[in-house]
């Protein structure tokens, strides 16, 4: 039995089921047995492929359009630069790439990763080293100027909570032990007064998804933003309002079982982009139309930056190329499961790609 599994099965015993959010913030945030602790998930080697491992012009693209929200909102100077959740540093790598001939947009930033993982950082510094870069352990510890921000694949990897509808109410899953094993069950009914609205558009055995730390980090983003300038891009996979079960764990680039020796594989879940917005305009933000991410690259100029990167290669070289376009953008591939969404001052328009 692995330490993780021994430890949780241990407190199942003392205390009870737990819910499904204290169990994937154990599997992936354990100091010691957590899957972003002792794994390194990003790229071939790793469990998962993200938009920026894919190609350099997911980055490139992103770099650009917040560079275009700068200028359009008066080029202010200091400003806040971050990224949610930064990986290897591959996208912010890219992005300052493309946007190091933007007239004062360097000189004018201020470098902020907002990551927790200590091995993640060293990745990062050895990516940014010719940066000067600031971590940060949240969205709150940033400083209070304007803020351009980009979270790509952030919010999905929150711990969620997950209900089930009864006729009158909601029960939640929870995991628990059968003959010594992980199992999921169902918690008594309970009153949910987050999800009281949700028994107008659902139906008996309908599950139902919520993400406890979606709010308060967007609230603390838009705040930043409605505040002092700036904009925001979140690109994640979800849609418009939870329903159904979409957890799901990838190990090796394949799905694997949730419950499955806890802490070595990725947890992730889709995003309720409906909550995100509710809760940016509560702050004082105005929010894009929720885009997929494949009519966004195309409305950046993705084609005519292929071409360009196209020219110059051959063979294997070229192939890749074709496949990394295809992948970010067709309906099939990413280009649809993929959503991104802006965030922006009240009645300003939107970054580039992106439609009021």
């Amino acid at each position: 039995m692995s330490p993780l599994l021994e430890q949780l099965s241990s407190r199942i015993r003392s205390d009870g089921p737990i819910s499904l959010a204290d169990y994937m913030a154990e599997c992936l945030l354990h100091p010691e047995h957590g899957y972003y602790t002792t794994h390194s998930p990003f790229g071939a080697a790793g469990d998962f492929t993200t938009a920026p491992e894919i190609s350099q012009m997911f980055g490139e693209l992103i770099g650009l359009s917040l560079a275009q929200c700068w200028l359009d909102q008066g080029a202010p100077s200091p400003f806040t630069l971050a990224e949610l959740g930064p990986g290897r540093g591959t996208l912010m790598a890219d992005l300052l790439r493309a946007t190091r001939h933007v007239p004062g947009f360097h000189a004018a930033l201020q470098l902020y990763l907002i990551e927790a993982s200590p091995n993640l950082r060293a990745t990062q510094k050895e990516a940014l080293k010719t940066y000067e870069i600031h971590w940060a352990d949240s969205v709150d510890a940033l400083p209070k100027q304007p803020l351009f921000l980009v979270a790509n694949e952030f919010f999905d990897a929150l711990p969620i909570r997950q209900f089930v509808r009864d006729t009158e109410g909601w029960r939640e899953k929870r995991v628990g032990l059968a003959d010594g094993s992980l199992t999921f069950g169902l918690g008594p009914q309970a009153p949910q007064p987050a999800l009281e609205h949700r028994l107008l558009d659902t139906k008996p055995d309908d599950l139902v998804e919520l993400n406890p730390g979606l709010a308060p980090i967007t609230a603390t983003l838009a705040q930043r933003i409605a505040s002092h300038g700036g904009a925001a891009l979140i690109v994640d996979y979800g849609d418009w309002r939870s329903l159904g079960d979409t957890l799901q764990a990838l190990k090796a680039h394949a799905p694997a079982d949730p419950l499955d020796a806890p802490g070595t594989a990725d947890l992730t879940a889709h995003v309720d982009f409906e909550v995100l917005c509710t809760v940016a305009s509560g702050a004082g933000c105005s929010h894009s139309k929720l885009t997929p991410q494949g009519i966004f690259l195309e409305r950046l100029g993705i084609p005519e930056r292929a071409r360009a990167l196209a020219a110059k290669l051959e063979g294997e070289s070229l192939e890749n190329l074709i496949s990394a376009h295809r992948r970010l953008t067709h309906p099939e591939e990413m280009g649809n499961l993929f959503k991104v969404l802006g965030l922006t001052p009240a009645n300003t328009p939107p970054p580039p790609g992106l439609l009021s």
